[in-house]
């Protein structure tokens, strides 16, 4: 399958789900959700990923706790102002209320949802 049209594609999955909070689970899971970035990109799409927006923003806005305040103003509506620009969503395993409601989002705005790398059309041009 192969698409005229390069996408930017929503990695949706769990990062903070399952972790109790631990940093090196988070980081663990954002390291996970990263491992799909190169063959979205190798497939002709810009993969995005939610925390790599708002984690700059969380840290520059002066968050102390993960959690706190000024993380939940940031974490979740980065992800939803961003479904605004994207073109899809591949949403990878693992429970994550999280990607959930981005999977959510994309249906109601009517973006494709792919569950798998298999799913996602290649890019038919060059790049």
């Amino acid at each position: 399958m192969t698409t005229e049209k390069r996408m930017m594609i929503l990695i949706a999955g769990p990062y903070r789900s399952g972790t109790s909070d631990d940093p090196t689970k988070m980081l663990a899971n954002l390291q996970r959700l990263e491992q799909y970035s190169v063959p979205l990109y190798r497939a002709g799409h810009l993969p995005m990923i939610g925390e790599w927006v708002a984690l700059p923003m969380i840290r520059s806005a002066g968050s102390h706790a993960i959690g706190d305040a000024i993380y939940q103003e940031f974490l979740y509506p980065t992800a939803e102002l961003l479904l605004e620009r994207c073109d899809a969503v591949l949403r990878i395993p693992g429970a994550s209320q999280g990607a959930d409601e981005d999977v959510r989002i994309a249906r109601q705005r009517g973006l494709p949802v792919y569950y798998s790398l298999d799913e996602v059309p290649r890019f038919g041009g060059d790049i």
